[in-house]
């Protein structure tokens, strides 16, 4: 397909602007700044750019063409009424630098976001200001460094599994805590004994995800809260697998003491092209006063008529402080609100509960072709690996390129790293019988001809607009300059 500018050609264009009525060469702009040249753009009419971007875009692959069963990611189908919702003028033509009450609506709604969070994890208190996952551990460890040192205690490790996302030991570092590894029993939980080994007096906090990266629930979850409180420690829940749980129970009832939520994930954001992302805090009564400021407190306004008054408040000492230029991203925390509003307490349940029974079905309908490394049934999501296939000769790599051609985004590969050749997959609950049955077709015919005609499987994709590429090359070759 061919560059913009290689379609440009001169004189055309598709704009009509009034003519400039400042004389040319009036500007208060330094010399220095000012442009010697025209910039060199592509001149094109409005049918042309139109179908250019057009045809770009049915290159990709996006959630309108298909499923994407990406693991750990939760990629759902998500209402298209909240990007109307959040379109809205009132809400879309705010600027963040606006007086406290002429913005009453939207702190209105982040106020009500916070309480059904704090409803749906059961946490005391909860902040909006990450504007990530990552952003939100880091944020939560910075909570939890915090909560020590006001202790007096010099506490300067994190306890993550070996099945933990990257994420983890990586916000650890950064908030200059130093990740301790703990290992995986043969069932793929978190392993009792090692946990009770490595708990000590120096270990700030244990990070785990619920379900963990596998799609298993760690049915001990009671009994590692008990060590980790033993010695003083906080339980940190990463929130990224929220979705196999909402309504169902609440995290703090399983001996959480801080969580983060992933608004882009759970609650209805696009997930996916770098963005755009949110985050979210929850936590108990003894770490609230560390979260970051501002937080929206609520004031009465007028008793007689029973006004609310929202405001940004900044009076709490012990708080880490600002860790975002303003108050989160407004917008996906828009789509969360109006999400959770429309499903409501039994929608909520659902929406977990159908991605259970999604994963638990394809699982079932998988296992017989691929391996499944952990027996036993899974949550939301679940891993298979190609140790069978890879005995062929064919890689897990070489199936995923394989199901581009069927049609399908592949899932997760190589993750989590305990598990050898791993696929991880995540249908979602917006998934429905014909679709999932359609992907299950799709990897039990690639299972076919992995046996039978291997080369098909290892020279894909065939049917994708770019061919097979050389990843490593492109990494460490970058070359953008395509315009010279």
């Amino acid at each position: 397909m061919k560059l913009s500018f290689e379609l440009s050609k001169k004189g055309r264009k598709a704009y009509s602007l009034p003519s400039v009525d400042i004389p040319i060469g009036t500007t208060s702009l330094p010399k220095e700044y000012l442009r010697k040249n025209l910039p060199r753009l592509p001149e094109l009419s409005e049918p042309d750019v139109i179908r250019h971007f057009t045809n770009l875009s049915n290159l990709n692959y996006h959630i309108e063409r298909g499923m994407y069963p990406l693991g750990s990611c939760t990629m759902k189908y998500n209402p298209k009424v909240n990007e109307e919702l959040v379109r809205l003028d009132g809400l879309a033509n705010l600027h963040p630098l606006q007086s406290e009450q002429t913005v009453q609506g939207a702190l209105t709604i982040l106020y009500e976001l916070q309480n059904y969070l704090s409803e749906i994890s059961g946490m005391d208190e909860v902040s909006l200001q990450p504007v990530a996952g990552a952003h939100s551990e880091f944020t939560a460890l910075l909570i939890i460094r915090k909560y020590f040192e006001k202790k007096g205690e010099h506490r300067t490790k994190i306890l993550v599994s070996d099945s933990s996302h990257g994420t983890n030991p990586a916000s650890s570092t950064l908030a200059g805590l130093k990740p301790v590894q703990v290992k995986s029993d043969t069932n793929g939980l978190i392993e009792l004994k090692s946990l009770s080994e490595l708990m000590n007096k120096e270990i700030a906090c244990v990070m785990l995800t619920v379900p963990n990266t596998l799609g298993l629930f760690e049915q001990q979850i009671e009994e590692i809260a008990k060590i980790v409180h033993k010695s003083g420690g906080i339980l940190y829940l990463d929130g990224a697998n929220l979705n196999a749980f909402l309504g169902i129970v609440k995290p703090r009832a399983l001996g959480f003491d801080i969580m983060h939520f992933n608004l882009h994930k759970t609650f209805a954001t696009p997930h996916g092209t770098g963005g755009p992302g949110g985050g979210g805090i929850g936590v108990t009564r003894k770490l609230a006063n560390f979260l970051p400021v501002p937080r929206i407190i609520k004031k009465m306004q007028n008793a007689k008529c029973k006004m609310q008054n929202y405001e940004l408040s900044y009076n709490f000492p012990d708080s880490i402080g600002r860790i975002h230029g303003f108050y989160g991203n407004f917008g996906v925390s828009v789509k969360a609100y109006a999400y959770i509003k429309m499903l409501g307490n039994l929608g909520i349940q659902e929406v977990s509960e159908n991605a259970i029974l999604n994963a638990n079905y394809l699982m079932s309908e998988l296992k017989k072709y691929y391996e499944l490394p952990y027996e036993g049934p899974c949550m939301h999501e679940f891993v298979l690996s190609g140790d069978r296939q890879a005995k062929r000769g064919v890689k897990t790599l070489n199936i995923a390129k394989r199901l581009l051609d069927y049609g399908f985004h592949p899932p997760t590969i190589y993750f989590p790293l305990i598990v050898h050749e791993a696929l991880m997959i995540e249908p979602t609950e917006t998934e429905n019988i014909e679709t999932l049955n359609e992907f299950r077709d799709a990897l039990i015919k690639i299972d076919e001809e992995t046996r039978n005609n291997p080369e098909v499987v290892k020279s894909a994709p065939h049917n994708t607009p770019v061919r097979r590429i050389d990843e490593a090359q492109a990494a460490r070759d970058l070359d953008v300059n395509f315009y010279k």
